[in-house]
């Protein structure tokens, strides 16, 4: 009985662990596509004769 609740508790932990890397993982791409807007933006602006004193920081 206590091997069943090993066992129940290892498949929790590992589903939430591979639940939590997905996020993650997903958290990732979204931050690397709103990167890529943003830098879109400024090539944009600049191409329209601004100048902008920030630097994007990745």
């Amino acid at each position: 009985m206590a091997d069943d609740i090993t066992d129940t508790s290892q498949t929790v932990a590992a589903g939430q662990l591979r639940a939590f890397i997905e996020r993650i993982e997903r958290l990732e791409e979204e931050k690397k596509t709103i990167s890529d807007d943003i830098k879109e933006v400024f090539a944009e602006a600049k191409g329209t004769g601004f100048q902008s004193p920030l630097k994007l920081v990745a």
